[in-house]
């Protein structure tokens, strides 16, 4: 098997293409990248949060699209979590850990665990446990919204701030 590398104009159309991609799609991408970064699945969405700043978007805008995003997907997690351990298993595959833990941190702190929904690590496995736990919708929107968007705000906010 021989390695391919691209050369240095191979590499400048790649990039053009990404930054064009971004700019054209910049809030649909952040929205299903948020969405899914909400979720078990490996994704993060603070980079493009920040490149979408970068790139001239409304900070503000960029905040709500990726909040929205965010809780949406968590409030799929939620759902499953609503639905039972053997939904949850079937579909998220969380460790078993990983729920104790969350469990435990509810018991402990109550439902203001939710503003930590954010958290790499336990924030899905949070969101489950509240399903699991037959949390109030109410309850687990509001403080899950919350968090969320304190946490894009602060990083638009300092984004912003070492922009200028």
């Amino acid at each position: 098997m021989q390695l391919k590398i691209l050369n240095y104009d191979g590499m400048n159309t790649m990039l053009e293409f990404l930054g064009s991609f971004i700019v054209n799609y910049g809030y649909l991408n952040l929205f299903v990248l948020s969405f899914l970064a909400s979720t078990v699945l490996p994704f993060g969405s603070e980079a493009l949060v920040v490149a979408l700043i970068y790139q001239g978007f409304n900070p503000f805008a960029v905040v709500m699209v990726a909040t929205s995003g965010n809780y949406l997907g968590s409030c799929t997690t939620y759902y499953l979590g609503l639905k039972g351990r053997p939904v949850l298993e079937k579909y998220l595959s969380p460790s078993h850990e990983m729920l104790e833990k969350s469990e435990r941190l509810f018991k402990k702190y109550g439902v203001y665990t939710l503003l930590f929904t954010w958290v790499p690590g336990i924030g899905d496995a949070i969101t489950m446990v509240a399903g699991l736990m037959q949390l109030p919708f109410r309850s687990f929107s509001v403080l899950v919204f919350l968090g969320k968007f304190g946490r894009y705000f602060v990083l638009a906010y300092l984004t912003v701030f070492f922009n200028n």
